[in-house]
């Protein structure tokens, strides 16, 4: 409401009006504007499914029916360039709807729809396409109708689905010939007579573009005339004068009585233009004329064709006569659209594109329909995607197309005033799809072609779509709110820095070498061999580098900041024998002033990367982690940084997101060992002294089921999750082996699909040394994944875990295309605490790319407070023990485009992101005007100074007692001496 207030309604509707809607949508605020809407419809709106004669009905030489032009296409015989495709031939037997009525309208039932659209075969009722009647024809729909008003279905009649019949192409030339109109007038008054009591919506045709333009002028569909363009455009001439015909009819002699509406189903793409300029826009604008405004224009504005066809298409385009237009004027009760796979991207021929971008936008469609045609009232009579044909029950991306296309169009009614009264689900069950054959699915219901009894099997879109209907919408859900709270004292708000910048360049002062400065002749400094002075002590202020980024992340208001070291730096040949020291003390000196700034450095001994996965080059030579010296590597390495860091480091990572897509089951095995090793080591020789914690951080995106009423995709959710997290995380934070599952499905695709993946075997004495290796469940979380049973994308496939990956298109996306699914992170959290117990979990973690010139970091801003909000969910209503949240990333200068601050001409710039995840911080959460006030403990401020201090009690009280000693005995001697001075006067 809020968007339809600033932005305006559309106004009163005329030709070339509809060109405002690129540059309105272009300046929707992003991302509010592509968020999902989770609102109703209004009451009364219609909810129906669909179907066609020649896709379902079948029966093509039963009960007296005529051929069509269809049944002669596809009868064709195969060219000779290749065999015919295997299974049914075109609609003969398709569906079996003409047999199978009571199945069809049961299927209706379960779903509780308000109205089926379906159409009339022209050929079954009038077999030569004129009288005689066919009673067999007219007792079938007689039936249908009858049966649909039992159930108080509403019946949306189609007189023409496509398929004229054979005989009048054959005798006249089809919608070539002038006669047409007149004869389809003939047939109309039939069906008014005979079927107008009981329908109040009539289509008198569908899509009369492909049927002019392909059927007449490419020849690509029925009844394939390759006539060029001056054919289809006549064809297309016939076609309108037939429906205005029609409409006269209804309107003159049945409307009276029947009071029911008329108008015609046209079917449109959408175009967005290559770039927002005035030119391209013109070109979008025509690319609409030529396919929905050649046929809309006449009907709903003047009764003559788009200006730019006129003059674009000179004498190619036949003329109406005046009388003709006030004829065609005006001649439909409402605007039906057809919009979707039928047309778009499919039967949209290239050059009607005018070199701009196709798009599947329903809402700026219907937005601009709105203001191109008068605001007219808009009934959606065909709407949905495909899915393969090899797709059973799990259609999963018929879902989320079905879901985006409902949740535009309820945008369209809430945000952008247009008067969206009815939507239709095309189609009700599988069919024959028009010249992509089996090849795709389009229907609700399953139904298996090659079985005799054509059972109609619901699949999951049909319970999606069935809650739909029942809740008429998407209402809003108390899971979908964000709630007011805080977070509990102590909660670590951090910041993360893969690797933070190095340079350990000394500053000028510390070069003991003299140097002469030639004022005369080359006004340079010019070192003087064999001169030093003296060299003074190094100070970690002396490190530009470390005072710049501290005080970038004191500007964050952060309490705790994750780096990773690099070991291939710090040891370069993988032992002790080389030691980098200036890196070292260049690491020493970071985590101290962190400390001195009251910022807890969090550390991670590897983090894998592209490189020898960041490993010492003499270890990754030589197998990686697949190589068991790497452990005991790893071992030493850990104890070096311990004992070198760990006065001033209190909180560790072993292994910061080992990537379990490019491990090998060999490399997972040892690389636990080493964890549970170090851990050890550090329980046993450090964590007294140093009274640090320690554990491993795993990157842990949540997986979803694509269908979720479907138990096949439950299983693979379960599997992937077992896979991606549960490898790792089982054996440490679980019971010490591998999860039961990964063991289950190697197995069985080893011995099923002949493959060879071997998952190691642990001992009893190393399963009680991982098990249990853990402080804290640290987790990296980044996005929410779809995954379904069925192959329906091969690209998106993993054969080895049998996987689809789904994308749901009504979530938001970043410009790398990961999904923004706050929900995701509460559900992960969730799961964690019901495997591994109540743990305390760390968000090592969280973040997204942006476009560098989207303005003001907007899409970040939503992604931080939403994701935050999901943890504070997770913390108070799901009592998870979360003890901190870390954002990704510090810098674009280390991670571009994740960054909080901006890198632009070496300087860092804070981002409004950061701003916002500082207000965050510093309110502690989402405090709300009910929200008790926390008062937490002052915070002792720890600093390395305060370790020296503590390690040497006896020292500084024998320093305190020799310097209290020392200002007694100088009180003493100034005292003595001035009463001697006193006396002596």
């Amino acid at each position: 409401l809020l968007l339809l207030l600033l932005l305006g309604q559309p106004g009163r509707g005329e030709p070339g009006r509809g060109a405002g809607t690129w540059s309105r949508f272009a300046r929707l605020p992003y991302p509010q504007d592509q968020l999902f809407l989770h609102d109703t419809f209004p009451d009364g709106f219609l909810w129906g499914a669909g179907s066609a004669a020649y896709q379902t009905e079948g029966g093509w030489r039963q009960g007296g029916k005529g051929a069509s032009v269809w049944d002669t296409f596809a009868h064709r015989p195969a060219t000779p360039s290749g065999a015919a495709p295997p299974g049914p031939v075109g609609g003969d037997v398709a569906s079996d709807s003409y047999n199978n009525l009571f199945r069809d309208v049961e299927g209706l039932r379960r779903l509780r729809v308000s109205h089926y659209r379906f159409s009339l075969s022209w050929a079954r009722l009038l077999p030569n396409g004129t009288a005689p009647v066919n009673p067999a024809g007219l007792a079938h729909y007689r039936r249908l109708l009858l049966r649909l008003r039992e159930l108080g279905v509403e019946p949306v009649v189609t007189l023409y689905h496509w398929d004229l019949p054979q005989a009048l192409q054959d005798a006249f030339g089809g919608w070539a010939s002038p006669v047409l109109p007149q004869l389809f007038h003939d047939y109309a008054e039939l069906c008014f007579r005979h079927f107008g009591g009981q329908v109040r919506y009539w289509l008198t045709m569908d899509n009369p573009y492909v049927v002019a333009w392909h059927g007449y002028g490419t020849g690509r569909l029925p009844p394939g005339v390759q006539g060029g363009p001056r054919l289809g455009y006549l064809a297309g001439h016939h076609l309108l004068q037939a429906h205005a015909k029609v409409w006269h009819l209804y309107n003159d002699h049945f409307r009276p009585a029947q009071g029911g509406k008329v108008s015609i189903a046209l079917s449109s793409h959408w175009i967005k233009p290559q770039r927002m300029n005035e030119k391209n826009i013109k070109e979008c604008q025509k690319s609409l004329d030529f396919v929905l405004g050649w046929f809309a224009k006449p009907i709903f504005i003047d009764g003559d064709y788009p200006e730019s066809m006129k003059r674009n298409l000179s004498s190619l385009l036949p003329e109406f006569s005046e009388a003709e237009k006030k004829y065609i004027k005006g001649t439909a009760d409402f605007f039906a659209l057809s919009f979707g796979a039928t047309l778009s991207f499919q039967l949209l021929d290239s050059h009607m594109k005018f070199q701009q971008l196709e798009s599947i936008s329903l809402r700026q469609l219907l937005y601009w329909i709105n203001s191109e045609y008068n605001n007219p009232q808009i009934f959606i009579v065909e709407n949905s995607w495909f899915v393969s044909g090899t797709t059973k029950r799990d259609d999963a991306k018929y879902i989320y197309y079905l879901k985006k296309f409902i949740m535009e169009t309820l945008k369209a009614i809430r945000y952008d005033g247009v008067n969206v009264f009815g939507y239709t689900v095309w189609s009700l069950l599988d069919g024959f799809e028009w010249h992509r054959g089996y090849s795709i699915r389009r229907g609700l219901f399953y139904v298996d072609f090659q079985s005799h009894d054509k059972k109609l099997m619901p699949k999951s879109s049909v319970l999606f779509y069935q809650k739909l209907i029942e809740k008429n919408g998407f209402p809003p859900l108390p899971e979908n709110q964000p709630i007011e709270g805080i977070f509990p004292c102590g909660f670590a708000w951090g910041i993360v820095d893969n690797y933070i910048q190095v340079d350990t360049t000394p500053a000028q002062f510390l070069d003991s070498s003299v140097y002469v400065w030639d004022v005369h002749q080359t006004k340079k400094l010019i070192k003087v061999d064999g001169v030093y002075t003296s060299k003074r002590k190094r100070h970690c202020v002396d490190f530009a580098a470390i005072r710049l980024q501290i005080s970038l992340l004191q500007e964050m208001h952060i309490t705790h900041f994750h780096f990773s070291l690099k070991w291939s730096l710090i040891l370069p040949l993988g032992n002790l024998s080389l030691i980098n020291h200036s890196l070292v003390y260049y690491y020493q000196c970071f985590a101290s002033e962190l400390l001195r700034v009251n910022i807890t450095p969090v550390v991670s001994l590897w983090q894998p990367m592209i490189e020898n996965q960041e490993l010492p080059v003499s270890l990754a030579k030589y197998g990686a982690w697949e190589n068991t010296e790497t452990v005991q590597a790893f071992v030493e390495y850990a104890k070096f940084c311990f004992a070198s860091l760990g006065d001033h480091v209190k909180f560790w990572i072993t292994m910061n997101e080992p990537s379990v897509k490019n491990l090998t089951y060999t490399a997972g095995h040892n690389l636990l060992k080493a964890h549970a090793k170090v851990w050890h080591l550090y329980d046993k020789e450090f964590r007294t002294s140093q009274k640090g914690k320690i554990s491993i951080a795993l990157q842990a995106d949540w997986v979803e089921p694509a269908c979720p009423f479907s138990r096949n995709d439950q299983q693979v959710a379960d599997r992937i999750l077992e896979f991606d997290i549960g490898w790792l995380a089982e054996p440490i934070f679980g019971n010490g082996d591998y999860p039961d599952v990964m063991r289950a499905w190697l197995h069985r695709i080893n011995s099923v699909d002949l493959y060879n993946f071997h998952l190691p075997y642990f001992s009893e004495d190393e399963k009680n040394l991982i098990q249990g290796s853990f402080d804290f469940f640290a987790l990296s979380h980044y996005t929410t994944t779809l995954v379904g049973s069925e192959k329906e994308d091969a690209v998106k496939y993993d054969h080895y875990l049998e996987v689809q990956m789904i994308n749901d298109i009504t979530w938001l996306h970043s410009p790398s295309r990961a999904a923004v699914v706050p929900w995701g992170l509460r559900k992960l959290l969730k799961w964690v605490k019901s495997k591994y117990g109540d743990v305390p979990i760390y968000v090592m973690a969280n973040g997204i790319d942006d476009d560098q010139n989207m303005v003001h970091d907007k899409l970040r801003v939503y992604y931080i407070e939403n994701y935050i909000n999901e943890a504070l969910k997770a913390y108070t209503l799901d009592n998870i023990n979360l003890q901190g949240y870390f954002v990704y990333s510090f810098n674009d200068k280390t991670a571009p485009k994740y960054g909080l601050y901006s890198y632009v001409a070496n300087q860092y710039e804070p981002k409004p992101s950061m701003k916002r995840y500082r207000e965050i911080i510093d309110n502690n959460g989402f405090p709300g005007p009910e929200t008790p006030e926390l008062l937490c403990p002052e915070e002792v401020v720890s600093c390395p100074e305060c370790y020296f201090f503590r390690t040497r009690k006896s020292l500084l009280a024998f320093i305190s007692f020799i310097f209290v000693a020392f200002i007694v005995t100088i009180f003493f001697i100034t005292y003595y001496s001035k009463k001697a001075e006193r006396r002596y006067k």
